[in-house]
């Protein structure tokens, strides 16, 4: 009886927690039951500021006969409170209790709970207590010497024949500082990356766009006093698709879209700008292009040239872009592939599956390098550290799990969500990660602390399918089922009380900034209109479509954003 009438209050966050309790009839059963000795033999902790804490002992001691004694008695034997320092701008803060209670979050902060057993922990470990994190080396890699001299002289005659305009950084320049901050981080070691094939003239070509990309590119900080950055969004929208088209992909030179699988058109004639590729015995769930970049006229061979292509045959299939054929098919997942996506430096891709596992892959095998297991459902979700050192899976059991790429060890584990993943993407500098939900709702994690950051909400539900980073690493767009992209604030906002609205399904296309409606939705709080969302004041813009759900939204090299869709009468 005690079960069922208080369960519904713990539902949203501890479902599962839920389940595995509501096995206990006897209490025999509770020294069986591996949640709830957790329960039984930690403190549950609770962090409080000095105000707060003081205030509540004091009310409790005046209402000693009233039941306060036992109510000090429980915070002594079963809580582990944590007193400390209000500040301005933390989570403890009054101005972060009030916007808590105005949006009615019914999950705990991130340092509440069980050690070891709460959400936004890292920790792996099932048995509570120990709280020592595995040390990451987040760094990005750099050139070999011999690739590096390559770069460097390519750059040189570059700014010889192309000199830099008044104002504007040497090509030679750019690449130097950033080699010189690339080489201030801690950088896993050559037995801590898988083996890398020879540096071709392709790579070093690569290289050199991306350092010219690099220095012309639109800078984006986060926002400050309260004003966004210009995002500059390119919206391509699918018709005729008969909601035919499950997943998206932008090439590297932005030069080509692969959508799967749109419905035939009848016997009539294909689009002479289109090719189909046909060889899946099933739908199609994800698409990926090889790593590319734009190409001049002197160096063609920098422009896309493969394709991978995941489905629920079980298989993956490598595709040229050249001649539009299937080269490879990949065998050995044991139910449909959720998601395939390439790492950083091609050669190497990763899947994940309706068997729960996530696997590794090479272009020059057919069969897998390495296997990722320990989801308790599918993995729907897969994406690399920017360092190609580590992959990352997410789950409909709502979990994100780290992984060191070259032996297959878990060395993190995120749990906060309260609805099934659906995207992930790791920030360009690899020291945060990104994940969304079918919730609407947007976690930002520090890798290296294993620590939940911030939540940010304002898509509706039904997923956010898309998750993009700016290439400082300062800005987040999303694209969902809302059918709406928007942009979002990485850095901690000073002031976490301000609230922005946004037009929802149906809008007309424009630009919206949150903050600059934070006076206006202040008193609306409980008197939202049907269509209308409510989001964090981390939103810095939305751009509603018209009916179009987004696919797939991309940061260019030069910090503009392509997004996407298909239109949905």
């Amino acid at each position: 009886m005690f079960f069922s009438n208080f369960r519904e209050t713990f539902e949203n966050e501890h479902e599962d927690d839920l389940r595995s309790l509501q096995a206990i009839a006897l209490p025999e059963h509770v020294s069986t039951n591996d949640i709830a000795r957790i329960y039984q033999s930690q403190r549950y902790r609770v962090t409080l500021s000095q105000t707060a804490f003081f205030n509540l002992i004091q009310f409790l001691e005046s209402k000693e006969k009233d039941g306060g004694a036992v109510i000090i008695s429980i915070l002594q034997t079963r809580l582990n409170v944590v007193v400390v320092e209000r500040t301005a701008q933390d989570q403890f803060s009054f101005a972060r209790l009030l916007q808590r209670a105005k949006h009615r979050e019914d999950f705990p902060t991130e340092d509440e709970g069980i050690p070891g057993h709460n959400p936004g922990s890292a920790k792996l470990d099932s048995i509570a207590g120990s709280a020592v994190l595995t040390k990451l080396k987040l760094g990005q890699i750099t050139l070999d010497a011999e690739g590096r001299q390559d770069v460097l002289s390519d750059l040189e005659d570059e700014d010889k024949a192309n000199p830099p305009g008044p104002g504007q950084q040497s090509l030679v320049d750019t690449f130097e500082q950033r080699i010189k901050r690339e080489e201030s981080e801690e950088v896993p070691g050559r037995t801590e990356l898988p083996p890398r094939p020879p540096s071709l003239a392709r790579d070093v070509a690569m290289e050199v766009q991306k350092v010219k990309e690099n220095r012309d590119q639109l800078k984006l900080a986060g926002r400050t006093g309260g004003v966004g950055p210009g995002i500059n969004v390119v919206m391509y929208t699918f018709h005729n698709t008969y909601d035919g088209i499950t997943c998206l992909d932008f090439s590297g030179d932005y030069l080509l879209v692969a959508a799967g699988p749109p419905q035939p058109n009848g016997q009539g004639s294909r689009p002479s700008s289109s090719h189909r590729l046909i060889g899946h015995s099933g739908p199609v769930y994800a698409v990926s292009f090889a790593p590319a970049t734009a190409s001049s006229d002197k160096q063609k061979f920098t422009k896309a040239q493969h394709l991978l292509s995941s489905s629920a045959d079980r298989t993956v299939r490598l595709w040229s872009v050249e001649n539009w054929a299937c080269l490879v098919v990949y065998k050995g997942h044991d139910g449909p592939v959720w998601d395939v996506t390439w790492g950083p430096f091609g050669h190497y891709f990763l899947t994940g599956s309706h068997d729960r596992t996530a696997r590794l892959w090479s272009t020059d095998r057919v069969d897998y390098l390495r296997l990722f297991v320990g989801h308790d459902r599918d993995v729907d979700h897969v994406c690399f550290h920017p360092n190609s050192a580590y992959v990352f899976t997410g789950s409909c059991d709502r979990m994100v799990r780290m992984w060191l790429l070259t032996n297959g060890y878990p060395v993190r584990m995120f749990t906060g969500h309260t609805g099934n993943i659906t995207a992930l993407a790791c920030s360009p500098n690899g020291k945060l990660l990104a994940s969304a939900d079918d919730a609407g709702t947007i976690i930002l994690w520090d890798l290296g602390a294993g620590k939940l950051l911030k939540r940010m909400r304002g898509h509706g539900k039904g997923g956010i399918w898309s998750l993009t980073w700016s290439m400082e690493s300062a800005v987040i767009v999303s694209g969902g089922a809302d059918g709406t992209v928007r942009a979002w604030d990485v850095q901690l906002p000073i002031d976490a009380s301000g609230q922005g609205k946004v037009v929802g399904e149906g809008g007309a296309g424009q630009k919206i900034d949150a903050a600059a409606q934070i006076a206006n939705v202040s008193g609306a709080v409980g008197k939202k209109k049907a269509k209308e969302v409510v989001v964090t004041s981390d939103q810095i813009s939305a751009f509603p479509t018209k009916k179009s759900p987004v696919y797939k939204t991309m940061f260019t090299q030069q910090n503009l954003v392509l997004a996407g869709g298909a239109y949905l009468p």
